[in-house]
């Protein structure tokens, strides 16, 4: 699917892109391989692991999604892209919404313009669980972006094709749980911060993240969500897994905060399909007999069907979470 193709990942030197291209140039030979993103000093540390002289198809192209100029220099040629660019960090976005909006909603925006200008194949956008029933503003502004990419299928005259990926927590992205427990361990602490002991979180690895996008890369038609069977977990349990027998001190909810997160609304479910490894939640505007024709194989989902992390129906135990930790640090 990408053998001598064109790629550019927006976001390319985060965590998500950092695997993402250790993907693409482990099982594809693409044309060129673009990293587009706004911190020279990231792609600086970037091109150490993935230098050009080694991979002659990486490009290291600096822009901000906010410069729809930029954009379009960046997307001329490009057949498929990779929208990973987000401000995702809860307290910070609810003091600075603006900037959230900025980059959230007005960066989609200039994805898909520049996108249908460039005549982009396919765009594959990266949503979150937080964009369901969103309690905070940066699920807020992913579910509008979610919105909006969707409704670009209209604007693209069917030449290109726009879809997205919600997935939940990824292990050990930067500023998320397992970074910040395991800096308290390093410090020696024995007693970790817990916001609520009631919490779940919906838990997936970024190479299940690659997967999942690479398969909407393949078989998106064009306004699907593609949503990952992926386990819960309980906080409590990751802080027994990264320091067995440590306290816990009860913190409250931060502003913004859900004590459950949602991939899948009531709503929402009337409109998905449920296949062996993940779910899509197909577009509004689709007949159902394109809906036939398009997504054979999938099942309806039942009256009242949520995907809420609380209510999963796969786990991880302690244990299982002490190895994807481990796993995880020697990734790191």
């Amino acid at each position: 699917m990408l053998n001598n193709k064109t790629i550019l990942v927006t976001g390319g030197t985060g965590s998500f892109g950092h695997k993402f291209v250790e993907t693409v140039l482990k099982d594809f030979k693409p044309a060129k391989l673009i990293i587009f993103s706004r911190d020279e000093y990231k792609q600086y540390e970037m091109a150490k692991l993935f230098p050009e002289s080694k991979y002659p198809c990486i490009r290291y192209f600096i822009g901000d999604v906010r410069d729809k100029a930029r954009l379009q220099r960046a997307f001329a040629g490009v057949d498929y892209v990779v929208h990973a660019a987000a401000l995702k960090q809860v307290p910070a976005l609810e003091y600075n919404p603006t900037e959230a909006i900025k980059t959230n909603v007005d960066g989609a925006n200039n994805i898909i313009d520049a996108a249908i200008d460039a005549g982009v194949r396919r765009v594959v956008a990266l949503s979150t669980d937080k964009a369901v029933n969103p309690a905070n503003l940066y699920g807020a502004t992913k579910l509008v972006a979610e919105k909006c990419f969707i409704a670009a299928n209209a604007y693209g005259g069917g030449r290109v094709k726009f879809s997205a990926v919600r997935y939940g927590n990824v292990v050990g992205s930067r500023g998320s749980v397992i970074p910040f427990f395991m800096d308290l361990k390093k410090q020696g602490c024995k007693e970790y911060p817990i916001t609520d002991e009631r919490m779940t979180r919906f838990w997936i690895t970024l190479d299940q993240g690659v997967a999942l996008v690479l398969k909407a890369l393949d078989e998106s038609v064009g306004g699907e969500i593609f949503i990952p069977k992926i386990p819960s977990m309980r906080v409590v349990d990751l802080a027994q897994a990264l320091e067995p027998g440590c306290r816990l001190k009860n913190i409250g909810i931060r502003p913004g905060e859900k004590i459950h997160e949602s991939l899948i609304s009531e709503d929402e479910a009337r409109k998905a399909l449920e296949y062996d490894s993940h779910f899509i939640v197909l577009p509004q505007f689709m007949s159902a007999e394109e809906i036939v024709e398009k997504f054979k194989g999938g099942k309806s989902l039942a009256d009242g069907f949520m995907y809420r992390s609380d209510m999963n129906t796969e786990w991880l135990d302690v244990a299982q979470l002490k190895t994807m930790v481990q796993t995880w640090k020697m990734d790191a």
